[in-house]
């Protein structure tokens, strides 16, 4: 259950976010929160009527809501959007990269063609809108104030490419370029153009398809180190403090939002079994220290 926002409700007031990916899911929760602490929000995506069904819902709140239909693999649709956001509110100060796109497959089973779709959507999509979007979020960019600082830019990646996936190859390399883009961009145009760039990886997010459509049946809550999976709020939550002044000193990092799961791996002994071990052990060792003869004792 999502908890109440810490943040203050007009922490983003007056800055404009266009989303990718953002009509749905892990997206449409950063949208709406975004919006909910004074954003005005531009939603891209490739599906119309999803996009269209979630500026009303933005709309019947009273966030400031427009949206546009379009492929992140498509320079021109991606232009437009940009161009739309900035024609539209009259600047663009937050870019959410959160288009995305995956399936389960072993590799042997996975196309070239396959392969470069999700690269084409996560990597080559996510530079596509960056590269769109610089003249808009750097300092002194169109419509921006010469006294205003750059925008903020957060790609959304992953922790599969941190060790290995099952069936994910196209994912985990997809985002492993979309981290290293992350890391890059953040150096040229933080220098450059005093423009914030980072990412988020998320775990596991209930109701969202990354869990009913991914997640491995034997993969459940009690694999966890938490024992639950995240909200999308807590994703939304991430994107505010990287997006807002109170992150305005984060450049070039990608934050894991996963509760520890990346880092975990099943016991091959319980507690009380390594307490036993332990009591065992260390009763052995005061009788004959290891590598002393019990003669010299």
């Amino acid at each position: 259950m999502a908890a109440d926002s810490p943040f203050r409700p007009e922490i983003v007031k007056g800055k404009v976010a266009l989303l990718t990916g953002g009509a749905s899911g892990i997206g449409y929760g950063i949208s709406l929160e975004l919006g909910k602490h004074g954003a005005s929000i531009a939603l891209m995506g490739r599906r119309k009527h999803i996009v269209d069904s979630a500026v009303s819902s933005l709309r019947s709140l009273g966030i400031p809501a427009i949206g546009f239909a379009g492929d992140v693999r498509n320079g021109e649709d991606a232009a437009r959007a940009v161009e739309g956001t900035v024609k539209h509110f009259g600047r663009l100060d937050i870019l959410v990269n959160a288009a995305a796109g995956n399936f389960l497959t072993p590799a042997e089973h996975l196309s070239p063609n396959g392969f470069k779709t999700v690269m084409d959507i996560d990597a080559v999509g996510t530079f596509t809108m960056c590269h769109e979007a610089v003249k808009y979020l750097k300092r002194g960019g169109e419509g921006r104030d010469p006294s205003d600082a750059g925008g903020a830019i957060i790609n959304i990646s992953a922790t599969l490419h941190y060790t290995a996936s099952w069936y994910q190859i196209h994912v985990s390399a997809a985002k492993a370029a979309v981290d290293s883009l992350t890391r890059s961009l953040a150096l040229e145009w933080g220098t450059d153009y005093d423009i914030r760039v980072n990412g988020i990886a998320p775990g596991p997010i209930q109701d969202t398809a990354g869990v009913t459509k991914l997640v491995l049946p034997n993969i459940t809550k009690q694999n966890h180190p938490l024992f639950r999976f995240g909200d999308k709020w807590d994703i939304a939550m991430s994107v505010l403090y990287l997006a807002s002044d109170a992150g305005k000193f984060v450049n070039g990092t990608t934050m894991v939002v996963d509760g520890g799961q990346w880092l975990s791996k099943p016991r091959s002994l319980g507690k009380d079994q390594v307490k036993q071990l332990s009591k065992v052990v260390e009763k052995r060792s005061r009788e004959a220290p290891v590598g002393v003869p019990k003669s010299k004792l």
